[in-house]
């Protein structure tokens, strides 16, 4: 059975029209689409007693930097990369506008890789042979080769996973990646396919089915939520045979399972080439001072503009909580300052509407009632309800929330301390640009091949520029790095360095260890490009008509009935919203 979405490439299908899924991992591939190339070379509320306290574009700027206003769901971001003029659009319209598909360690899409399995959809069992998550019949491959994205680290990651080096929290069921549990039974290997859900709230529906805990599942990475997204996922302490009896059920969460298997590996965080996206952008217009006659010619300069300069990496909305009232990294930095009050009454704010979830939240912060909240809420509600159990058992007091937060999952607890960091590598990254522009200058930090060897700390391989390499233009932007804030870090020896130390201090965080023992959190810090590239891409236009939609080659576009389908690869840790922003020049 087809489903509404995208048809053949570059053609989008008439209003409630049926065509088979794109890539789909329930389906064959066609041998256009077998014969896509796989990733390059460079892709790798009112207080209450016993809770704690509670810019317009400029144009462009030199070095080819854009100043943008600050936005909600974007903390930091201030700066672009070029300096066309963009265009306006609609973004995720609809989830099926927005397609994501991770590539595998091979290069593979998840769904070419499935394809071409005899075991795909779970109907035949696994090979014996068979130990590699992401590609049941495949026999088990040595260690997959770093790419780097996780040579700067894990915490480098839009899974907001724990750090290298970070030990797992006392109790922890967690296994790293690779290695089999006692009795190598009882793990199952799947395809996730979800609609209009988080990657963690759907982990808290299928962990409640299942009857397991969200610390059970392991992932590659964090996916957007109003988005069609196909992930590898592994389950622990499930068979596969009880996992495909929740098939059904989970169908009307917006979910599908294929490809279910067993492994004997878990999945690792950022254990990925990187990602496909295929996504439409709708009602294209001018920017409103641009007075362009061709809307077609605008829109394919800022497209190949970026594709030649790159875009700022700076991290997505999905990082911080897409709209809400109380952002992640809002909560990270109590944690960090361990208000553990302060961090429970803002994980509990609640969002502007009535539903059962949020009434429960209104309830909790006016009653302080942890049981009564705990009825309230539905059984997909995971974290919350580990955390009020905690609270209905220990108190609202310090030492009581300090025992609720510890009730839920390290990598739970550890995504808000990561979120904080983000939206502050955002904030150096667009200062970096406002202050420097394109230009390496002495004190910016590069990732150096020269320092590699067996005994190497990361740290040995971050390399400080000098005067004389500046003046000989030795290295170029797309090298450069900045450190997400951590103990094991080092920082730019100029004035980006010094603003870091500013800005922590702004928080109070000028003396910070990054160390929460009280909650078992480590924080060792890593580097992230400045840059990145986008790579496999391809773009048409579509304009609709009475008849339904048609592929324009040549036309002029109709403004506001004009769509546009862009299909590209993005490396791990790198988010398509950024992307788009840079290439559109608007809030999405």
């Amino acid at each position: 059975m087809g489903r509404r979405g995208i048809g053949p490439r570059g053609v989008r299908p008439q209003p409630g029209a049926l065509v088979p899924r794109p890539r789909s991992v329930a389906g064959p591939v066609s041998r256009a689409e077998q014969a896509r190339p796989a990733l390059g070379p460079q892709r790798q509320s009112a207080e209450r007693p016993g809770w704690g306290a509670g810019q317009k574009a400029e144009g462009p700027r030199a070095g080819g930097v854009w100043p943008w206003g600050r936005t909600g769901t974007m903390p930091g971001v201030l700066s672009m990369r070029s300096n066309h003029t963009g265009f306006q659009g609609s973004v995720k319209t609809s989830a099926s506008d927005f397609i994501v598909t991770e590539i595998d360690t091979l290069g593979l899409l998840l769904s070419d890789s499935t394809a071409k399995t005899p075991c795909a959809l779970g109907d035949t069992p696994a090979a014996p042979n068979s130990c590699c998550p992401q590609s049941p019949c495949r026999p088990c491959p040595g260690p997959p080769e770093l790419h780097r994205e996780e040579v700067l680290g894990p915490f480098d990651s839009p899974s907001h996973a724990p750090e290298a080096g970070l030990s797992p929290a006392k109790g922890s069921t967690e296994h790293m990646a690779g290695t089999a549990p006692e009795g190598g039974h009882h793990e199952a290997g799947f395809t996730l396919r979800k609609e209009n859900l988080e990657t963690l709230e759907a982990i808290g529906y299928l962990s409640s089915e299942l009857g397991v805990l969200p610390s059970d599942f392991s992932y590659t990475g964090i996916k957007d939520k109003k988005a069609i997204t196909y992930q590898a996922m592994v389950v622990k302490k499930v068979t596969p045979e009880r996992l495909k009896e929740i098939g059904s059920t989970i169908e009307k969460k917006g979910m599908k399972v294929y490809n279910i298997h067993s492994v004997c590996q878990h999945l690792k965080l950022g254990q990925l080439k990187g990602n496909h996206f295929d996504i439409i952008v709708r009602d294209l217009k001018h920017q409103s001072n641009d007075s362009s006659a061709d809307l077609k010619e605008r829109i394919s300069e800022a497209i190949e503009n970026v594709k030649t300069k790159g875009f700022v990496n700076y991290y997505g909305p999905q990082r911080f909580g897409h709209g809400q009232n109380v952002q992640t990294d809002q909560i990270g930095l109590a944690l960090l300052n361990e208000e553990m009050v302060k961090a429970v009454k803002l994980f509990f704010t609640p969002e502007d509407t009535d539903d059962p979830v949020n009434q429960a939240k209104r309830y909790f912060l006016q009653s302080d009632d942890a049981k009564g909240t705990l009825a309230m809420l539905p059984k997909f509600k995971v974290r919350e309800k580990m955390l009020l159990r905690a609270l209905n058992r220990y108190g609202l007091h310090h030492e009581g929330c300090t025992q609720g937060w510890l009730s839920i999952p390290h990598s739970m607890r550890i995504f808000y301390v990561h979120a904080y960091c983000s939206k502050i590598w955002n904030e150096a990254a667009s200062f970096r640009f406002l202050t420097y522009g394109s230009k390496v200058v002495e004190g910016d930090l590069v990732l150096s091949e020269d320092n590699v060897g067996e005994n190497s700390s990361l740290n040995d391989r971050v390399h400080v520029v000098t005067a004389p390499e500046e003046s000989a233009n030795k290295y170029a932007i797309h090298q450069v790095v900045l450190p997400m804030v951590g103990h094991s870090i080092k920082y730019p020896n100029n004035k980006v360095g010094q603003w870091y130390h500013e800005r922590l201090a702004k928080d109070g965080l000028q003396t910070c260890s990054f160390r929460v023992s009280a909650l078992q959190l480590n924080t060792p810090g890593c580097y992230r490009h400045i840059l990145k590239y986008i790579h496999n891409l391809s773009y048409h236009f579509l304009e609709d008509n009475k008849k339904g939609i048609k592929t324009e080659e040549d036309s002029y576009l109709n403004e506001s009935k004009a769509s546009l389908l862009l299909s590209f690869d993005l490396d791990p840790s790198c988010y398509a919203t950024v992307c788009l922003r840079e290439i559109m020049k608007c809030d999405l």
